[in-house]
């Protein structure tokens, strides 16, 4: 169940210190999940050198089967994590609130298209300022309307990702220019 919001989004600046909590949650992960862990990575707006975002670190977890939760939900509890949504008709999702609730950690099975959407995102908006800065100003604009729940402030920036990654679509991620010295 959602919980209501009722009010506009709080973005915070860029913080340095996200990726080394980002490291510390994805340590702990290790620990607990061993081989179950098939890859953990940062996600979401926090793991974007240079973007606002909320200051909640997101975290993607691949397992071999998301819906198969007897073999991770144990290990995750036994560290804090609690299931705040469980969304089978979309790629067997699951969401967790971490034990520090500024993390949210984003469950899928080997294999779900929405794990590769998710790091072509990320990877984009790394790799182009661009793209980074159009991100951007669709968030501040959409984080001052109020919202009656978080996610459907997340679900608003849905047609800006989608562009993004439809201009994506063949073309290079820029890279260094050579300068010619």
């Amino acid at each position: 169940m959602l919980e209501p919001h009722n009010a506009p989004i709080t973005l915070a600046a860029y913080d340095p210190d996200w990726p080394r909590r980002f490291d510390r949650e994805a340590d702990r992960l290790r620990s607990v999940l061993g081989n179950e862990a098939l890859r953990i990575e940062h996600v979401g707006s926090t793991s974007v050198p240079g973007l606002m975002a909320k200051p909640i670190i997101d975290i993607l977890l691949v397992v071999p089967d998301s819906a198969d939760e007897p073999c991770y939900v144990p290990h995750l509890q036994t560290v804090g994590y609690v299931m705040r949504i469980r969304e089978p008709e979309w790629f067997e999702h699951r969401l967790f609130r971490g034990p520090d609730t500024a993390i949210n950690l984003h469950v899928f099975s080997s294999g779900a298209a929405e794990v590769e959407r998710m790091l072509r995102f990320r990877d984009r908006l790394r790799d182009d300022h661009t793209a980074r800065d159009r991100y951007q100003r669709a968030k501040r604009e959409l984080a001052q309307q109020t919202w009656r729940h978080v996610q459907d402030y997340a679900d608003a920036k849905t047609a800006v990702i989608t562009e993004i990654l439809d201009d994506a679509e063949g073309v290079p991620i820029p890279g260094p220019v050579a300068d010619g010295s």
